[in-house]
């Protein structure tokens, strides 16, 4: 086994390398495994494939990489899901002891953005508002645990206001909720949200991330006066347990040069996301951050699953 493993790294990948995704075509997380597979596989001259399995907040395609061989052709590409899901609802699989970080893809931003009549301009305004009139702002989602639900529960506890929550179904009715004005508040991706500023449909106060983005020009919720806010939806590819050191290296030198080609960077930024491209142990530390800031939010907002 000893001479097996740098011999197999050396080589691989020997056959199709399948990259699983727990979200369903067209969406930022599908878009950036799509362009991952696309130039792996002009590197590798190997077939890289992409599969959707949706569904159970992606725990159905996670539960499956859990599962498979741990030799380098079954990856994961996964979100904030692979922390949040554990604590809502028992898994048969754990976010750390399951899976070998491979690196961390991008970063997916959101903005908080509210409907033009909202007599506010800035987060510290919407505090105030909220503040003044508990229970009677509402915010648009598309569902427990999803990405707009997420930031917005982080938000609640970071300030401690109290706002309402919409479910519609999906992202898109929910943008269209907010629009109508029968929400008045919603943590929407930048891609989905910034043409309707252009519009004056929707107006921008903040980023979600630690840092500003290069996607649009608005100040941090961090810097606004939540001191501590931060949600920038990590996208990272990770391998079950146990693939050989050698295999996840390779992999993380192999995807991180592909990543890093000029064109990649700014096909991932126009799908919604920055670029990163990390080392398996900034990935882990990142899944770990994940693990330790959702566990309290979901704990005080009740949003585990029976």
């Amino acid at each position: 086994m000893l001479l097996w493993v740098p011999y197999a790294a050396a080589q691989f990948p020997e056959r199709t390398v399948r990259l699983l995704v727990g979200f369903g075509a067209g969406g930022g997380t599908d878009i950036s495994a799509r362009l991952l597979a696309r130039s792996l596989t002009e590197t590798w001259g190997r077939s890289v494939v992409v599969e959707n399995r949706p569904g159970a907040d992606a725990a159905i395609a996670t539960a499956e990489i859990a599962r498979a061989r741990p030799d380098g052709y079954n990856l994961l590409v996964t979100t904030t899901a692979i922390a949040i899901t554990p604590a809502q609802q028992k898994q048969t699989w754990d976010p750390q002891a399951s899976f070998e970080p491979i690196t961390l893809i991008g970063s997916a931003h959101s903005l908080v953005v509210v409907h033009p009549s909202l007599p506010v301009h800035s987060v510290k305004e919407l505090i105030a508002l909220a503040k003044a009139r508990p229970g009677e702002l509402n915010y648009s989602t598309s569902g427990t645990g999803s990405s707009n639900h997420l930031p917005a529960e982080l938000f609640q506890y970071l300030t401690g206001v109290k706002l309402v929550r919409i479910n519609y179904k999906g992202a898109g009715p929910a943008l269209v909720g907010l629009m109508s004005g029968e929400a008045q508040v919603m943590f929407a991706t930048a891609t989905s949200a910034t043409p309707h500023m252009a519009s004056g449909r929707v107006r921008g106060l903040a980023v979600t991330s630690a840092k500003r983005s290069a996607l649009v020009n608005l100040p941090t919720i961090a810097e606004s006066g939540v001191p501590g806010y931060d949600f920038a939806g990590p996208i990272g590819l990770v391998a079950p347990a146990r693939t050989p050191p050698a295999v996840i290296n390779r992999l993380n030198q192999e995807i991180v040069r592909a990543l890093r080609q000029p064109h990649m960077a700014k096909r991932i930024m126009d799908s919604g996301a920055e670029l990163v491209a990390s080392t398996p142990a900034e990935y882990g530390a990142t899944i770990a951050a994940e693990i330790a800031t959702w566990g309290k939010v979901i704990r005080q907002g009740g949003l585990t699953v029976p």
